[in-house]
């Protein structure tokens, strides 16, 4: 019981991870993660390409000269 109890404070973590993950499946809630993960990334994408405008450009110009 006492080795338990240590692996138990020892994986805490990644028990309560393993949990809301099996949560999330079952649910369906992970639709809604992956949707919600799509949109930041289209928002920092968006903000990136916004702030660096000319050397997105230029990258990207080059990268269509390789092909």
């Amino acid at each position: 019981m006492d080795s338990f109890k240590k692996f138990v404070t020892e994986y805490r973590g990644a028990i309560i991870g393993a949990i809301i993950t099996m949560i999330a499946l079952f649910t369906g809630l992970y639709k809604l993660i992956v949707g919600v993960l799509l949109v930041v990334v289209g928002i920092v994408v968006g903000n990136y390409i916004q702030q660096n405008k000319y050397d997105v450009k230029e990258k990207l110009k080059n990268f269509i000269d390789r092909i």
